[in-house]
């Protein structure tokens, strides 16, 4: 097709009506919400880049796959259509279905972890972060250099410091090393990939040392289209046949399906231990619910097996990617500062450069995000000191994180090219004015996960 657009391969076939407000409408809105995105009402929201995490359209061929739904509490055929569909692509024998990606985490370093053990990542995600925490353990983020740096060109910043792995086993000892983790693609770092090379390194670093290496397979699709695109080696490779390399790799994985299972709740947990993965079923029923079901109905198990055959789709990954650029593309040329290449599920402001007259301790990242919503009711979430930060009860002093970021991210097969357009649109008139920009300060916080349902008030 040469230089012409990328179009959406789907025809929409049902509206939702977005409401919209005024400026004076979401002032009164953001102030209710204590400039805290995630307490406003989604009613009055017009462009939701919030998460992609279950806010995506479903496939007319999954709204089939609902009815075909087999609701029986044990043995479900639907549960049984999931786990073959998920052996052939991730190759674990092993599966048990959750409501989402946090619930498998949970069972997983519940099951493997105990206080005092470290667990590497290449970086942890907010949720995944707090479950290694909850059971006592040290969650550990190790990604390389250029991933901190969100200027920096580098075609796989998700990768994971092989080095800096290799020392922190040494430092703490295998025995205190459950698991290693790599997130694919690498969230909390700008959405960046990892590569197939850094894969197989950790992997065979993990081997020596006799150390699980686990999978967060929330975007495994976007990866694998990422790795066929800029490695060497995979041009010719199918989006599936470099998922099943890639997996191939590891011991197990977790997956929120909500992302590249498109569907709108769900995930799993799957690995190939046998007495590992009996220890998780009693976790499982414990909280979730019987093994063949975990937590979902038989309709939701048929549409996520739907979903991860879908997501391997060439025509679909090759617009994902490119529509995610597009964004990209035109925020910068702007003069917005972005973390750099853009990411498959999302784009990321630098809050930090494009708000320099802002300390971080009066959080550039939330400030940003409040700006967005009140310029152009556009709600996203900032990846900074709120959500990875924290405040010593005792002096009142902020932990600072490493990078101020806000992500725009966007739901899959929901919005198109001209909502992006006023997306960027809005965005360039908040650079126009971000010198006007203040930032904020915590009126109220919950100690764990605070970026949640914390309030703020200008500083």
């Amino acid at each position: 097709m040469g230089s012409r657009s990328i179009i959406e391969p789907f025809r929409i076939k049902s509206v939702e009506p977005i409401r919209m407000t005024t400026r004076e409408q979401r002032e009164r809105c953001l102030e209710q919400a204590g400039y805290n995105p995630f307490l406003l009402h989604a009613d009055d929201v017009l462009i939701d880049l919030l998460t992609d995490s279950g806010t995506g359209a479903m496939s007319a061929e999954q709204w089939a796959s609902i009815m075909r739904g087999d609701e029986s509490y044990a043995g479900s055929r639907s549960y049984y259509r999931l786990a073959e569909v998920i052996k052939d692509i991730f190759g674990f024998q092993y599966v048990l279905p959750t409501h989402q990606g946090r619930a498998a985490e949970r069972i997983l370093f519940s099951s493997m972890c105990k206080p005092g053990d470290v667990v590497p990542n290449n970086t942890h995600f907010d949720t995944t972060r707090a479950n290694v925490e909850h059971v006592g353990a040290r969650a550990v983020d190790l990604p390389i250099a250029e991933g901190r740096l969100p200027a920096i060109l580098h075609p796989f910043k998700g990768n994971m410091d092989a080095g800096a792995l290799i020392a922190l086993i040494a430092e703490a000892g295998a025995d205190r090393v459950p698991l290693v983790m790599l997130t694919v693609t690498n969230n909390s770092g700008g959405g960046q990939p990892v590569s197939m090379a850094n894969v197989r390194e950790v992997s065979a670093i993990c081997r020596r040392h006799r150390i699980p290496l686990y999978i967060d397979a929330c975007r495994f699709a976007e990866n694998c289209w990422f790795i066929r695109e800029r490695e060497e080696g995979y041009a010719g490779k199918s989006p599936r046949e470099i998922a099943q390399e890639l997996f191939s790799h590891a011991d197990g994985c977790t997956m929120s399906a909500k992302k590249d299972g498109l569907v709108n709740i769900g995930g799993f947990l799957a690995g190939n231990d046998e007495a590992l993965a009996r220890q998780e079923s009693r976790l499982l029923i414990l909280t979730e619910g019987f093994p063949t079901y975990g937590g979902l109905a038989g309709r939701d198990l048929e549409a996520m097996a739907t979903g991860l055959e879908e997501v391997l789709h060439e025509d679909y990954l090759q617009y994902r990617i490119a529509s995610t650029a597009y964004l990209g593309r035109h925020l910068s040329e702007a003069g917005v500062p972005i973390v750099l290449p853009p990411g498959g599920h999302a784009i990321y402001v630098d809050a930090a450069a494009m708000l320099p007259h802002i300390p971080a301790r009066m959080f550039p990242g939330q400030a940003l995000a409040a700006e967005l919503y009140l310029e152009g009711g556009i709600r996203a979430i900032e990846i900074g000191s709120v959500m990875f930060g924290s405040t010593n009860a005792e002096t009142g002093e902020e932990t600072l994180a490493s990078m101020e970021l806000v992500r725009l991210a966007i739901p899959r097969r929901v919005y198109t090219q001209s909502h992006i357009d006023y997306v960027c649109e809005v965005m360039t008139d908040v650079f126009a004015k971000r010198e006007q920009i203040a930032g904020l300060r915590i009126v109220w916080q919950a100690p764990p996960l605070r970026h949640f349902t914390a309030r703020f008030q200008p500083a």
